[in-house]
């Protein structure tokens, strides 16, 4: 009969809801735990980043205290981070004077840089 519903047809109308519902749910869970899951990563890269960013302005300070103080300088050694970050400094010298530092950090090396320029 037109217009009645047999127990079939409404045990797979609910079976059909069930699965759309219980799939939103897990696709929303999966997104909510991915983008935790970059915050997470966000997070520790701040720690690095600014331990970095410390060894950079170590390093930059270590190149300009050699650059004004050589008799100095040569009596030092580089200074030595105790939380394992690592700088590579250099002044290159021409028409102005550069000094640049590059400080690392982590196990994913973050990195980051300094420049100084002289003029006269």
């Amino acid at each position: 009969m037109p217009g009645k519903e047999s127990k079939k047809e409404k045990g797979q109308a609910m079976m059909l809801t069930v699965l759309v519902i219980s799939g939103t749910t897990l696709g929303a869970t999966t997104i909510a735990g991915l983008l935790m899951l970059y915050q997470l990563r966000q997070a520790t890269s701040v720690t690095y980043s600014s331990q970095a960013l410390f060894a950079a302005d170590a390093g930059l300070e270590w190149e300009l205290f050699k650059l004004f103080n050589p008799d100095a300088a040569a009596d030092h050694q580089a200074p030595e981070m105790t939380n394992g970050s690592t700088f590579e400094s250099a002044i290159v010298e021409g028409e102005n004077i550069l000094v640049k530092s590059v400080g690392c950090a982590g196990q994913k090396n973050v990195c980051r840089a300094f420049q100084v320029i002289l003029t006269e």
